[in-house]
This record gives structure tokens, C-alpha cells and sequence, in this order.
């Protein structure tokens, strides 16, 4: 139990740290964070994150946070850079370079060629007499502040603090930049989020040669043999392109609940005549709701024109990675 307290003490005591470092550097941001996002929204080229070592990985968490909101950005590693990535820079571009202590000697040694190639250079340090901080065009400076390793030596809170402060800049220039959730979806088509922004019902629906349809004047028994050979839930009588009404699955077992003569009925007699639909052009994540909602499996899909294309199904929609939102 002592143990156990210990750990837990030493774990609330890192969290204590870099919470006031967080806390100490958002009281001193101002001018240059403003000047920062303003170079930023005017950069013609492309943004890039250097650090070394634990500063690297925050470099290119950073980089690809900003690019996924809407600003072309990558991370250069230094040291790499001095080998002949430094190609990769032109003077449009903005260079970030995450140091706290500016003395970096990797990051020291590329400066020159840098400055020489003519991008901006903005320096996040913590050091303000630092080589890199003078040789930096816009520079801010972290306030002083505990790591929260216990030898106070582990970059610790001032790569806690590198993290927020870039995630704030990429923030605050997305959010100038109206980027919004379309352009999110158009960057992250392969997450479920991108799926939910981008495909439409035509994307995910099973189109009519693959559907179960009938005549309008089709007797009840055909419609139930053409719902089992095509192995779905609905049937929809269509008639001029359109569509005349539909038996699902759940219809049917309500019939055969009230002992109806399944082989002497019409489809015409049973169907329903005005069923809910969905048009082509709508998101599927909407036609998802409507079904959720209604608690059906299926509903036909129309074009503007009211004409049949197919149906969308729950199952149809599911598959390709859109997940329903979990009801609270």
C-alpha cells in the first residue's frame, strides 16, 4: 500500500509540473505568438518543424498536426539535414525549430545554410541569449520552469510545453484559415471521420441491377421469391422508373403472424405506398441516422428526378468504415 501511494505520488507531482510549466507559458504569450501566426499565414512555401532528439518527435508530431489542419508542413531531422536534406528548403518556407536550450549542435551547424538559402527561421527556446535565438528572425521564449523528470534533466515539461504551444499555432492559423470540416474530411478520407464528411449515399448503396425489384402489378409470391434470391431485406415494385411501393422483411413476418394467404395476395395489397427514401446525393452518415432512427434495415435510393437507383442498408453503410454515434 506504501508503495502504491509512492508511485501515485510521484506520478500527481509530474502532472503538477508541467501544468504550471503549461500554465506559466500561456500567461507570457503576446506579441510574438501573434507575429508567428501572421508570418504563417502569409508563408508562401511550406511550414517546417526541426528539433533534435526528444524535440524532434514533438517536430513531427507538430508538423503533421498542422498539416492535417490545412497548412502544408513536415519535419527535418538536423542532423539529417546537414547531409543533403537541407535540399529540401527554399527560401518561401518557414523553419520552426524547437530547442530549449538554442545550443543544439546539430541545429546550431545548419543556421548558416539556412539563413543563406533565405527561409525565416522562429525559434521556440528557452534560452534568449542562445545561438539559435540570435540567429532566429522572430523568437519565443519559454518562461523558466522544473522539468518534470525527477533528475530535472529528461525534456519533460518543456517538450509538454513545445507540443501545446505548436498545437496552438496550427489551431489558431486553421481556424483563420476557414478551414473547416469538409477540408478535414478531404485530408483523412481513410478514417472514419473523413468517410463520415466525404461518401455520399451513391458511394455506399447497392445499386438496382443488384437489387430486389418487382412490376407494380407483381403478385405477392413473386416478391417474396425475388427478396430471397437476391438475399436482402426489401423489394421495391417499380414502375416508369419509379418506385410504386415496397415489402420488407419485417412486413412479411407480420403477415405470416396474421395467418394471410401469402399465395393469394397482390404485392399492390400488402406494400407499402409512400416509403421513407433517400436521394443519391445526401451524406451517408445522414441516411445512417434516418435509418437508426426509424429502426429500419433498408430504404430505397432515388435521384432528384425521384428515379429508382437502389437501396441503402444499414449494413451497406457499416461496412465501409461510417460508424454510428453512440447515443448517450
Amino acid at each position: 500500500m506504501e508503495l502504491k501511494r509512492e508511485r501515485i505520488g510521484v506520478a500527481k507531482e509530474v502532472f503538477n509540473k508541467e501544468i504550471i510549466a503549461l500554465k506559466k507559458t500561456k500567461e507570457i504569450l503576446g506579441n510574438t505568438f501573434f507575429d508567428i501566426c501572421e508570418e504563417i499565414l502569409k508563408c508562401k512555401g511550406k511550414v517546417i518543424w526541426i528539433g533534435m532528439g526528444k524535440p524532434g518527435h514533438i517536430a513531427r508530431k507538430l508538423a503533421a498536426t498542422m498539416s492535417s489542419l490545412g497548412t502544408p508542413s513536415f519535419s527535418l531531422h538536423p542532423a539529417e539535414a546537414l547531409h543533403g536534406d537541407l535540399g529540401m528548403i527554399s527560401k518561401d518556407d518557414i523553419i520552426i525549430i524547437i530547442s530549449y536550450s538554442g545550443e543544439s549542435e546539430e541545429v546550431v551547424k545548419i543556421l548558416p545554410i539556412i539563413k543563406l538559402i533565405g527561409a525565416k527561421i522562429i525559434a521556440l527556446t528557452g534560452n534568449p541569449i542562445s545561438t539559435l535565438a540570435k540567429n532566429s528572425n522572430l523568437v519565443d521564449i519559454f518562461p523558466n520552469f522544473e522539468e518534470a523528470c525527477h533528475l530535472g534533466l529528461a525534456p519533460t515539461s518543456s517538450t509538454t510545453v513545445a507540443l501545446v504551444y505548436g498545437d496552438a499555432i496550427s489551431v489558431v492559423v486553421s481556424q483563420e484559415k476557414k478551414f473547416n470540416k469538409n477540408d478535414f474530411g478531404k485530408f483523412h478520407p481513410a478514417g472514419a471521420l473523413g468517410k463520415k464528411l466525404l461518401y455520399k449515399v451513391e458511394d455506399v448503396m447497392i445499386k438496382r441491377e443488384e437489387t430486389a425489384t418487382v412490376s407494380q402489378d407483381a403478385s405477392l409470391k413473386e416478391g417474396i421469391v425475388e427478396m430471397s434470391k437476391k438475399g436482402l431485406s426489401i423489394v421495391c415494385a417499380i414502375a416508369n422508373e419509379k418506385v410504386y411501393g415496397i415489402l420488407t422483411d419485417g412486413d412479411l413476418r407480420r403477415l405470416l403472424e396474421y395467418n394471410i394467404d401469402i399465395y393469394s395476395k397482390s404485392f399492390e395489397e400488402v406494400m407499402t405506398k409512400t416509403p421513407t427514401v433517400i436521394y443519391n446525393d445526401v451524406l451517408a452518415i445522414e441516411a445512417l441516422k434516418i435509418l437508426r432512427d426509424k429502426n429500419f434495415t433498408s430504404m430505397p435510393v432515388l435521384d432528384r428526378n425521384e428515379n429508382y437507383l437502389g437501396i441503402v442498408t444499414l449494413h451497406s453503410i457499416i461496412r465501409t468504415g461510417i460508424v454510428p454515434e453512440v447515443k448517450e
